[in-house]
């Protein structure tokens, strides 16, 4: 019995010893090397090895089982966000409309355009006409022979071809038929025609 004590009482001064020189920064290369301490068996000499340390009799401290430290359980990450529609609700998008562009059409603008002047044996004749867009909307003669019998003649002339309903526009052209007894007349206004036409188009 006094040899057990003795041993425990080593066993327990070694410790001490241990944990002292450990714990001095100085000490800690000594500590190094120095011999492990062999188990001694608490029971004394002739006793069975296989007794567990914390049977009967035994020491209650000598051989306990030292908690082991659990490692951190992993954290599993985050689930992911999903986007799970309730069913039975139905969501549409919209795709997204061109913007509208409304072009209006061009409106026709209205000229006018004089033709160069022509003399014949009877007096000076110059033709006017007024454009809408590509079109002969109407013809005005500006100066055409007058006096005697000119006048007459210069009256036939203006209301065939003169006009938003005459000729000149029924035909959008200067290809017109010559007003009987006005010949001269005639040709001069188709001339001052033709001028004004090649000026608009």
């Amino acid at each position: 019995m006094r040899r057990a004590f003795l041993a425990i009482t080593g066993l327990a001064a070694s410790t001490t010893a241990l944990v002292v020189l450990k714990g001095s920064p100085d000490a800690t290369q000594v500590a190094q090397n120095l011999p492990t301490a062999q188990p001694v068996n608490p029971t004394g000499p002739g006793a069975d090895p296989s007794v567990a340390p914390g049977a009967p009799g035994g020491d209650p401290t000598a051989g306990a089982p030292t908690p082991s430290v659990s490692a951190k359980a992993p954290v599993s990450p985050k689930p992911g966000k999903t986007t799970a529609r309730p069913s039975g609700t139905r969501t549409t998008t919209k795709a997204p409309s061109a913007p509208r562009t409304t072009t209006k059409a061009a409106q026709p603008t209205t000229r006018r355009v004089t033709g160069s002047g022509f003399d014949n044996e009877y007096g000076y004749v110059q033709v006017q006409i007024v454009v809408s867009g590509n079109r002969i909307v109407e013809a005005v003669a500006l100066s055409l022979p007058s006096g005697g019998e000119s006048d007459i003649h210069s009256g036939d002339v203006r209301s065939r071809y003169d006009g938003g309903g005459g000729e000149v526009v029924q035909k959008q052209n200067a290809n017109l038929n010559t007003v009987s007894g006005a010949t001269e007349t005639s040709n001069s206004y188709k001339q001052s025609l033709r001028s004004a036409i090649e000026q608009a188009f």
